[in-house]
């Protein structure tokens, strides 16, 4: 599967397209292929590493000294169920977006 890494801090110029494994969940988790997704503020602002001065040495220990922990930010996105594992516990009110995926 594609994803945009991001492997250091800075500008645009460090999110790179890649080839990943395709994610194999665990017991609890859900696997969903992504139609849409979006970049946040937040999104932004962690890949640039842009906080108060006073945050940054906290934010560094909890989200990585050289590089994000993670290196495919986001969390908001559009998509389908492929396979439910053992024991997941699903919401019981969902959010949907307006528009038809078929438009994006």
């Amino acid at each position: 599967m594609k994803a945009v890494i991001c492997t250091k801090y800075g500008s645009a110029d460090v999110l790179e397209m890649r080839e990943v494994e395709k994610p194999i969940p665990k017991d609890n988790e859900v696997l969903i292929k992504i139609r849409a997704t979006s970049v946040s503020a937040g999104d932004v602002r962690l890949r640039k590493f842009d906080f108060p001065l006073v945050f940054r040495l906290p934010m560094r220990l909890i989200r990585g000294i050289r590089g994000p922990r993670k290196s495919i930010l986001g969390s908001q996105f559009a998509g389908e169920q492929v396979r439910l594992y053992a024991v997941v516990k699903l919401p019981t009110e969902y959010q949907y977006c307006e528009k038809s995926l078929s438009a994006l």
